[in-house]
């Protein structure tokens, strides 16, 4: 089972390279990394049952001096089959965001 994610700077229409994000379950955090220049990381195994992904969007958008209005976004979601992958991508803006399960 492995887990990944895909951040998209919809406003600017390419990756979103360098958003800090990490993994957790039950308030531990099991992952963290960066996006790399694709704005993608890859490769971690949570494991079954509920999970939170937390993107530093305010961290994203501040290096680039943008005003947003979301400093964090917070996903979660439950993985149910441990033999699947899991892809959950994030399409970002300064003021709005939208995800959804990938493949």
């Amino acid at each position: 089972m492995s887990l990944s994610t895909h951040v998209l700077d919809a406003a600017l229409g390419r990756p979103a390279a360098g958003v800090a994000v990490r993994l957790e379950r039950a308030g531990t955090v099991l992952a963290e990394g960066v996006t790399d220049a694709d704005g993608r990381i890859g490769g971690w195994a949570p494991g079954e049952g509920a999970h939170r992904l937390v993107f530093d969007t305010g961290g994203y958008f501040a290096a680039r001096a943008v005003d947003a209005f979301y400093p964090e976004v917070s996903i979660d979601f439950t993985v149910g089959d441990p033999d699947e992958h899991y892809h959950v991508p994030l399409l970002l803006s300064p003021f709005a965001y939208s995800t959804y399960r990938g493949s």
